[in-house]
C-alpha cells in the first residue's frame, strides 16, 4: 500500500478515512485520543494546501432514532478546538447529496470538512457496513485521493474504507503507519504473552478468541465477557452476559481451560447493597459490576511474569466510582510492570485517561483491529486493498 507522502496533494480534494469513533456519554466525549491521533495526517494535508474531507463512523446506526445520539457534530466541535484558529472547518449534516457537494465545491486549499457519520447509510440495506459498491463509487467521486488512516476499522470491509479504493488513488496516512509499526511486536510477542480482555459483551469477540488463545499464553477475562464464561459453571445472578455466545464459550472453555483465567471473586450489587463475594457465593439476586481483590491478586501474578501484554476493554464498570476498583488496579499494575504493555480500543484508552495512568509502551486506537492483527497477522480491509490495482 502506498504512503501519503508519495502523492502531490497541493490543491487536491483529499478524502481521509479517520477513526473518530470515540466514547461519548451524556453528549460529552470521554476520551479524545482518537481525534488527536488523526491530526498528524490532517495537519500534514492542511500544511500542503489540500482540501481535506474527513469521513468516519460513530457507533452502530440501525434506525432513524439512533441518529440522535450518533451524530459526529460533537466530534466537529472538538475538532474546532484542536485545529488552528485560522483553519476553516465545515460540517456536512448529510453523507451524500447537494449539501455535501456544495460544501466541497466551496472549499479552498487548507480548508477541512467533516462529513456526518458514514453509518447513517446503514439504515437502508446497511450500505456502509456491507461495503456497498455504488455508495463507495459516489464517495470516491468527491475527491482526487483517498487516505486510509482509520486503523481501528481495518478489520472491517466498509464502503468508506474498502470498496472506495477501487475507484480512487489511495494510500495510508501517518497514523496507520504508526499503528502498524508499533503493533508488529504482537505478531511475534516475547513470551509470556497475556491478553487482558474485558468489556460489556462477548458477541463481537467470541469468534476470534480461539485464534487469540492459540497465540497468547494466558487470557485474563473481566466484565460481561467473563460473566458469559462464568455462567457455564456458576450462578451469575442478574449480571450482564451475552446469551447468544454462551454455547461458543462452552466450546472454547473445553479446549482452552488451562489458558483462560477467570475472576474468583467479584464486587456485586444486591438491592442497592454493595459487597464483595467469592464467585461460588453469587446468588440469583446479585449483579456483578467489578472484579474483587482476590481476582486482582490472581491477575497480578500473571502480569508480573509477562513480557508482553495487550489490554482490550475494561474489566468493570469503572465510570461508577463504586466499581472502579478492578480496572484502576489492573491498569496500575500493568503500567508498573516490566512488560511491554499495549492498550487497544476506545474504552481501554478512556479508562486509562480517566485514572490518569499513562505509562504504557503504546496506546492503539484500535481494539478489535488489534485483536484481528494478533489472531491472523492480517487486517481484512488492508489485505483486500493490497490486492487491488490503483
Amino acid at each position: 500500500m502506498k504512503h501519503i507522502t508519495e502523492f502531490d496533494v497541493n490543491n487536491k480534494k483529499v478524502i481521509v478515512r479517520c477513526d473518530l469513533n470515540v466514547t461519548i456519554k451524556d453528549g460529552k466525549i470521554l476520551n479524545d485520543d482518537k481525534i488527536k491521533a488523526s491530526l498528524i495526517t490532517v495537519n500534514y494535508l492542511i500544511k500542503n494546501n489540500a482540501k481535506v474531507i474527513i469521513m468516519s463512523h460513530l457507533g452502530k446506526v440501525k434506525t432513524e432514532e439512533d441518529k440522535k445520539d450518533k451524530s459526529l457534530k460533537v466530534v466537529y466541535e472538538r475538532l474546532r478546538e484542536l485545529l488552528p484558529d485560522n483553519i476553516l472547518l465545515y460540517f456536512s449534516q448529510n453523507t451524500r447529496g447537494k449539501e455535501l457537494e456544495n460544501l466541497i465545491s466551496e472549499m479552498k486549499p487548507g480548508n477541512v470538512l467533516l462529513m456526518e457519520n458514514t453509518r447513517f447509510e446503514d439504515i437502508i440495506d446497511k450500505k456502509e457496513s456491507n461495503n456497498n459498491d455504488e455508495l463507495a463509487k459516489y464517495w470516491a467521486s468527491l475527491g482526487d485521493l483517498f487516505i486510509n488512516d482509520a486503523f481501528g476499522n481495518t478489520h472491517r470491509k466498509h464502503a468508506s474504507n474498502c470498496a472506495i479504493t477501487k475507484y480512487i488513488d489511495n494510500a495510508m496516512g501517518f497514523l496507520m503507519e504508526k499503528e502498524l509499526n508499533n503493533l508488529n511486536i504482537l505478531l511475534n510477542p516475547t513470551s509470556p504473552f497475556i491478553v487482558i480482555m474485558g468489556g460489556a459483551k462477548a458477541t463481537d469477540k467470541i469468534n476470534i478468541m480461539p485464534s487469540i488463545l492459540d497465540k497468547c499464553d494466558y487470557l485474563l477475562l473481566g466484565g460481561g465477557i467473563a460473566n458469559t464464561f462464568l455462567i457455564i459453571n456458576n450462578e451469575v445472578g442478574r449480571s450482564l452476559i451475552s446469551e447468544e455466545s454462551v454455547e461458543k464459550a462452552k466450546e472454547i472453555l473445553s479446549q482452552y481451560a488451562n489458558k483462560i483465567i477467570m475472576p474468583v471473586d467479584a464486587i456485586v450489587e444486591n438491592q442497592h447493597n454493595i459487597m464483595t463475594k467469592d464467585i461460588n457465593e453469587i446468588t440469583s439476586e446479585d449483579c456483578i459490576y467489578d472484579i474483587g481483590p482476590k481476582t486482582i491478586e490472581l491477575f497480578e501474578r500473571y502480569i508480573k511474569i509477562s513480557k508482553t501484554i495487550f489490554i482490550n476493554g475494561t474489566i468493570g464498570m469503572y465510570e461508577d466510582n463504586r466499581f472502579e476498583f478492578g480496572t484502576k488496579n489492573i491498569l496500575n499494575i500493568c503500567s508498573q510492570s516490566n512488560a511491554k504493555v499495549i492498550l487497544g480500543g476506545g474504552d481501554a484508552l478512556a479508562s486509562a485517561d480517566h485514572f490518569k495512568i499513562y505509562k504504557f509502551y503504546f496506546k492503539s486506537t484500535g481494539g478489535g483491529a488489534t485483536l484481528e492483527y494478533i489472531a491472523t497477522g492480517k487486517l481484512a480491509c488492508l489485505d483486500e486493498q493490497n490486492s487491488l490495482k490503483i
